[in-house]
């Protein structure tokens, strides 16, 4: 317990200040180490797995395989258990490998399978990253928290709760082999006396059951197809598979899963969390970068820097390489020296100059006709299944095997020398086509799901081979835009892309509301255009527009060649996103129900303990009639003063911790559609 006190000190939380109180913590903390030491401590431990092997049962025939297990620290929070089983018979050895936190209620835990035999191990199938049943988690009926994904709608991220009846059964899959595409894959179980958090670690075509049984709750999850031998020394693994423990209310169990993925999970390219970010960018005027050249980069950063809008990147987007005049033209990556006769390292020269940092966009998994990897390499591409309608396009696609070694090394001595000779800061990976069709074409009858399987395996390792060698860099997931965010490519990578449904207020807000109950750090672009919900016309600079976009990363695609944009209040904006973009690393509170319609208000509230500050920010639609709202506030400590800043009106006000939390927050907005942000900071 002294631990979790102290942990919680030195992040800034402390026992009566948090949702989530020390004495709650500690207790599931104990509650999490009890559970670790049944299943992977204890003298007959029992990995909460299952698959099946040579027809026979996990449960059955792991009891009969020789085992040994170990335990050794990582660090003064972590703890790492191994297990091994061994099969006398056929020699395959399944080994899991399991992480405690001692500072948070988590357990994670990956399987990995290896033939050590001389032959084809017999099929194994069915295999389960996650079996196991709770019982504790109280009687009745219990509520499934899960999310919408990012298919590019206004409503991605949507809040979803499915109640959990007796003999209920929920199957929840990904969508295509992009993980967050269709349906996050993160879950929150609550139950009349506690609940736990799921997430699933696996770039790829997973899939997770829920079933309310008898005896409480039991959950599987994995990766949706498994049906293969091994070969001689081969080895897979499973999804990462990561359990939170939590007691009281589930809102609050989602801040402590805020503040693990930060403790323990966000990148720290330098050693340090990823700051809070305002891009530059001109894909909206040069169509990507296929219109784009030396000479109109260079002109927008300056332009940025004329009218005193410090940007941290500039943003180089699709279609900078040799195409055949579209982006999607992928699988040829030179820079196109026609346009770019001295490289992309003259523009980032150019930026770097001046204090500006760059984004480099690739795509390198998809490959397309007439490129150098499709003429050149294709016994590295995997070929897609025959379509005929609207897939036929597919017959001109590839998709480059990054479970194949030599595709593999190639592809990260190529991007690696890419990067450095180019100077680029920030490498941002898009995938912009699914990926199960070519993973499940490409496999024998009695080797499914195992393309997928070494695809999955290459793409971790070349990011993490990426991040050793350049590794004050960060990495930008983008899939379509958010459809790749499983919680092993956010241990490598950030979204600064959450969703390619952009720049339409009411979806950035929903956006926000929905990502923000999961992922501490996302982003989004903004733009000065016209705005069908919001009648917005196309040379006014709104605050309703850009505060609907604010998030901990923000890219700026103004049209920076027109001198008769209003550049007083966007420099008054940019500086407004510049105070609160730390604010968005805190505690998470949404403040009104979730809703996509016109006529309602919307706002949510992120706390810093740590910094004795944090933000509010308030949305009136275009069609509600109400010209005020409350809100009750969270998180603050109620005998504590308080003061607040209307970023839209000179002056302070003061009023208690107490006062806000009970009476709430009176919040007047008389434009309409109209938005506020207030800053409060506590008074010492």
């Amino acid at each position: 317990m002294n631990n979790v006190i102290r942990i919680l000190t030195l992040l800034g939380f402390s026992a009566g200040t948090v949702s989530l109180a020390t004495n709650d913590v500690s207790t599931e903390v104990s509650r999490a180490a009890n559970w670790v030491q049944e299943k992977f401590r204890g003298d007959s431990p029992t990995p909460p797995i299952s698959f099946t092997h040579g027809g026979e049962p996990s449960s059955k025939i792991l009891k009969l395989w020789k085992s040994n297990r170990g335990s050794q620290a990582l660090d003064e929070n972590r703890v790492q258990h191994t297990i091994t089983f061994k099969d006398p018979n056929s020699g395959l050895v399944l080994r899991s490998v399991a992480v405690e936190y001692r500072d948070f209620p988590v357990v994670e835990w990956t399987v990995y399978f290896t033939n050590t035999a001389k032959t084809n191990s017999p099929i194994l199938q069915d295999i389960q990253a996650l079996d196991v049943g709770f019982e504790d988690l109280g009687g009745g009926d219990m509520t499934l928290h899960h999310f919408k994904g990012s298919p590019a709608e206004v409503d991605d991220y949507r809040p979803r709760a499915t109640r959990l009846s007796l003999k209920s059964r929920v199957r929840i899959t990904a969508a295509g082999g992009r993980p967050s595409g269709s349906d996050l894959p993160y879950f929150n179980v609550a139950g009349s006396e506690s609940g736990v958090i799921l997430a699933v670690g696996w770039p790829g075509q997973w899939a997770a059951q829920f079933s309310r049984e008898e005896k409480g709750l039991r959950i599987w999850a994995g990766q949706e197809l498994t049906h293969f031998y091994l070969q001689p020394g081969e080895q897979i693994r499973g999804p990462l598979v990561a359990l939170q423990f939590w007691r009281g209310d589930w809102l609050n169990a989602q801040n402590a899963w805020r503040r693990w993925m930060i403790a323990h999970n966000l990148p720290r390219p330098g050693g340090k969390l990823p700051a809070p970010q305002l891009a530059g960018c001109s894909s909206q005027q040069f169509g990507e970068m296929i219109n784009a050249n030396e000479g109109n980069q260079k002109l927008f950063i300056d332009r940025y820097l004329e009218e005193g809008l410090k940007i941290d990147y500039w943003w180089m987007d699709a279609g900078w390489y040799k195409n055949d005049g579209t982006w999607l033209n992928t699988g040829t990556w030179e820079v196109d020296k026609k346009r770019f006769p001295n490289g992309l390292r003259a523009i980032t020269d150019h930026a770097h100059a001046k204090g500006i940092k760059n984004i480099v966009w690739f795509e390198p998994e998809r490959v397309t006709e007439g490129t150098w990897l499709f003429e050149n390499h294709p016994e590295w591409l995997l070929t897609p299944p025959t379509f005929t309608g609207a897939k036929e396009y597919i017959m001109h696609k590839r998709l480059l095997n990054l479970g194949n070694p030599e595709a593999l090394h190639w592809l990260i001595e190529h991007i690696d020398q890419i990067i450095k000779h180019e100077g680029i800061d920030l490498y941002r990976q898009d995938l912009n086509t699914d990926l199960d069709y070519f993973w499940h074409h490409n496999d024998a009858p009695d080797r499914q799901g195992i393309t997928e399987n070494h695809y999955v395996t290459g793409y971790l390792a070349y990011w993490d081979e990426l991040r050793r060698r350049h590794p004050n860099m960060l990495i930008d997931s983008c899939a379509s835009g958010g459809r790749r965010n499983d919680l092993e490519t956010l241990r490598r990578a950030v979204p600064l892309l959450r969703s390619d449904y952009v720049f339409e207020p009411i979806g950035e807000q929903c956006h926000t509301y929905g990502i923000s109950f999961w992922f501490p750090y996302h982003g989004t672009g903004t733009l000065i255009g016209p705005s069908k919900l919001a009648n917005i016309p196309d040379d006014k600079v709104d605050p309703y527009v850009f505060r609907s976009d604010m998030a901990a990363s923000v890219t700026a695609c103004w049209d920076v060649r027109r001198k008769d944009l209003d550049y007083a209040r966007l420099r008054k904006l940019t500086r407004e996103l510049r105070q609160v973009g730390p604010c968005y690393l805190g505690d998470y509170y949404p403040l009104t129900p979730y809703s996509t319609s016109n006529d309602v208000w919307m706002a949510w509230q992120f706390d810093r303990p740590d910094r004795n500050q944090g933000m509010i920010q308030v949305f009136r639609r275009g069609e509600s009639s109400y010209e005020s709202a409350r809100f009750k506030l969270h998180g603050l400590q109620p005998d504590r003063k308080y003061s607040f800043t209307d970023f839209d009106n000179a002056g302070q006000t003061e009023t208690t911790g107490r006062e806000l939390m009970d009476g709430g927050l009176k919040v007047q907005i008389n434009d309409q559609p109209g938005a506020v942000v207030i800053m409060y900071k506590k008074i010492d």
